[in-house]
């Protein structure tokens, strides 16, 4: 055991550093004899025990967090995962995940792994967003992690958050045209409201086209319609599908008297959504 004299300057010096409880940090410097680089480590691997204690435990809380980057050519949306409301609430965690965002509209990385190798400033130095993440599940007790993470670039990126940071939207839209800012965040929240499948049929899966299909066909024979008719109706409610579920052709929330593609067309000829990416938190 430490003969070193732990003052409770020291304690909060400590304290100030890392976030950690009053008695953690007391417990750490007494066990390191004082040293501080020591201690934080101590703390740190107090953490990751703490995180590796609580793999098993559900995390589906959190925040939802949609940023573009300056010149509005880039947009991300990460989910940071907590266990309870409470901490997802909680106003130190909504930094976070905030901070985390911005680094990766910052740096665009290609995955979540690579996103955590990126550093961010924490307690006036620089940590490792994975080392980061650790910290804070042994600080707050819960398993926290990054369990999306998206990204997409056009000649204007929109970034819509709804539901107090339970659901974010990117757009790209095809040009940085005036009124661009508010047809995105319109067609943002059709987005969030609608959960289109995709820009336009082009954009659909050939899966996902077999099983409307296959669906269709199905319904169409149990409602006793000749054979030679259901390929012909099970198209018809094929275009019914693509009308409902791709973006572009959906009737426009705010005004039902044009699809989505006519409204933006309002706004600057031939102005077109590019890309989209729509994170619900859990889901």
């Amino acid at each position: 055991m430490s003969t070193v004299q732990i003052s409770a300057s020291d304690v909060n010096k400590l304290r100030q550093q890392t976030g950690a409880g009053m008695m953690d940090c007391k417990k750490a410097l007494t066990e390191t004899n004082g040293d501080f680089e020591a201690a934080i480590d101590f703390l740190r691997k107090k953490g990751a025990k703490v995180a590796a204690s609580r793999q098993d435990r559900e995390s589906n809380e959190g925040a939802v967090i949609a940023r573009t980057s300056e010149d509005f050519k880039t947009g991300v949306i990460i989910e940071l995962n907590c266990e309870t409301d409470f901490v997802a609430k909680n106003a130190e965690f909504i930094a976070f995940a905030n901070e985390i965002a911005n680094t990766a509209v910052q740096n665009k990385p290609a995955s979540i792994e690579e996103l955590y190798n990126l550093e961010i400033d924490v307690e006036n130095s620089r940590v490792k967003i994975g080392d980061a993440i650790i910290d804070k599940t042994g600080k707050i007790g819960e398993k926290i992690g990054v369990s999306k993470y998206e990204v997409i670039e056009g000649d204007k990126v929109v970034a819509y958050i709804h539901g107090n940071y339970r659901l974010g939207v990117l757009v790209g839209l095809s040009k940085a045209v005036a009124g661009a800012d508010e047809a995105g965040k319109d067609v943002a929240m059709q987005i969030a409201a609608m959960n289109p499948v995709a820009i336009d049929k082009d954009g659909v899966d050939a899966t996902t086209i077999e099983r409307e299909m296959e669906i269709a066909k199905d319904q169409i024979r149990a409602e006793g319609k000749p054979e030679a008719m259901v390929e012909k109706i099970a198209a018809g409610k094929l275009n019914k599908f693509y009308k409902d579920s791709t973006l572009l052709n959906q009737e426009f929330v705010k005004d039902s008297s044009k699809t989505v593609a006519q409204f933006l067309d309002t706004v600057d000829k031939g102005l077109t959504v590019t890309a989209f990416k729509r994170v619900a938190l859990g889901a």
